[in-house]
């Protein structure tokens, strides 16, 4: 069996269980994204078809993603084993909560205070232990080109990221980007391949890889790159000179037949709109924060990026994703100290940014209409290094959050053995984790799209996991 019909026989189950889509509705649904139109023509043309999806009763409207690159320890976040011998359950102990008898490490004492708003995925499970691979598939909800490899770097045969999907299916309106990564691409220095794929437009083309802001937004300093003009240049005179690029451009025979011409007019365009809206670089100004707010999601880099990622959706960006940034220390891939570094570097900025964001989004009435997702590409294994008190990888079994956005608050979800190393109960696959993301989003997640080369794609291959939404 071929790659692609292992992925249509796995993909929407419960879907084709009510409805039995037929193979022509799912190519002219794609082939309706292919001209550029979005979701509401997408909803329009299944409906009419009598083969409408069922949609969450509160469709999101946006999503917030923090990637924990690197894979962190369910042992030390959200599935402490506080019986299990002394090499797996480590040196953290497990704290109550706000939902009576959810218990979860010690370090994380602020976000304990706000787990009524949470759903806690304590059975996540795959069997890709490679970084780079296994963040394709975290970062896109489909299995990388090439599964378990850290040797194979991005490429245009990446699936889209979840935040490139939106941006075809709902595109912004308004002069911001419709997708917002940052504050970098994720990378792994020991990994042959460097940069993990699925951070971009992928099969879907470039116009779709998203806006990456760069650098330390916690630098006094920082500004984003590309939203300013040069100090002896106006908005008129800008215009002018793209006017005059494509002047140029035209006179070059056939050079806009290509994509990868049409594409950088895409992107051309969009900074030219980017630049010249006081609405766009208001979105983006971090200084419109109060010192107090920007304290309480900590002075670091990621706390700033969540606090960036709110202002982001409040302004109308549909999906931002936050990547655990390059700290010089291998991120969350706690081979060696692990415990020190959980304690000291990785769970406080984590900590105080995802209380905090929890609690701006409730406070400004935002989060019942933000998906906030909390997530490595895999977990750690449950054996303590005796050399050097560190864990390995393991994608067996490990952790992830969601919150608002028609996510049920206040649960657990799953259930892993008593070393946290298998799940026993509801296991729940990468796929499954991003798909329910898009349904919750209202993302018609049984359609398909047609790649540059009019090939169909299914946007999704993994269950709407019903049980984590209300309604």
């Amino acid at each position: 069996m071929s790659r692609r019909e292992t992925i249509r026989s796995n993909a929407c189950r419960e879907f084709r269980n009510a409805t039995a889509i037929s193979r022509r509705q799912i190519l002219q649904a794609g082939a309706l994204g292919a001209l550029g139109l979005g979701w509401g023509d997408l909803q329009a043309h299944l409906a009419a078809a009598g083969q409408n999806e069922t949609t969450p009763r509160k469709r999101a409207k946006a999503c917030i993603f923090l990637f924990m690159w690197g894979g962190p320890s369910q042992l030390e976040s959200f599935d402490l084993k506080p019986d299990a011998p002394a090499e797996v359950r480590g040196d953290f102990k497990p704290i109550a909560t706000k939902v009576p008898g959810t218990q979860i490490c010690e370090h994380f004492s602020r976000v304990a205070r706000w787990t009524d708003k949470l759903a806690i995925i304590r059975s996540l499970t795959h069997d890709d232990p490679a970084h780079l691979s296994s963040g394709h598939a975290t970062l896109t909800g489909q299995l990388a080109p090439v599964v378990k490899s850290d040797a194979d770097p991005p490429s245009s045969k990446d699936s889209p990221h979840l935040g490139s999907l939106v941006s075809k299916i709902r595109p912004n309106q308004n002069g911001l980007p419709s997708f917002v990564a940052m504050p970098w691409k994720a990378l792994h220095p020991a990994a042959p391949g460097g940069e993990a794929p699925g951070q971009h437009g992928g099969w879907l083309g470039s116009a779709y890889d998203g806006m990456l802001l760069g650098g330390d937004l916690n630098d006094p300093n920082w500004r984003p790159q590309g939203l300013g003009l040069p100090a002896d240049m106006e908005l008129g005179r800008l215009e002018s000179r793209i006017e005059l690029l494509k002047m140029m451009d035209a006179q070059r025979a056939g050079i806009h037949d290509s994509l990868a011409a049409s594409s950088f007019e895409n992107h051309q365009t969009r900074a030219l709109e980017m630049i010249g809206s006081p609405q766009v670089r208001k979105a983006f100004d971090l200084s419109q924060e109060s010192p107090e707010t920007r304290d309480r999601y900590g002075r670091n880099i990621h706390g700033q990026c969540a606090l960036m990622a709110r202002r982001l959706v409040e302004h109308g960006v549909p999906l931002v994703s936050v990547n655990w940034h390059n700290d010089g220390k291998n991120f969350w891939d706690t081979h060696g100290n692990n415990f020190n570094r959980m304690k000291d570097d990785l769970i406080p900025p984590s900590d105080m940014a995802l209380a905090a964001l929890l609690q701006d989004l409730e406070d400004r009435g935002m989060l019942d209409e933000t998906i906030v997702a909390w997530v490595g590409e895999f977990g750690r294994k449950p054996q303590i290094s005796k050399n050097n008190a560190g864990r390995e990888h393991w994608p067996f079994c490990y952790n992830g959050l969601l919150a608002g956005g028609g996510i049920k608050p206040g649960i657990v979800y799953g259930e892993s053995d008593k070393h946290a190393a298998y799940p026993i109960a509801n296991p729940v696959t990468p796929q499954d984790f991003a798909t329910t993301i898009l349904h919750a989003m209202g993302v018609p997640t049984t359609t398909a799209l047609l790649d540059r080369e009019n090939r169909p794609h299914q946007i999704c291959s993994g269950r709407v996991l019903q049980d984590l939404l209300i309604g």
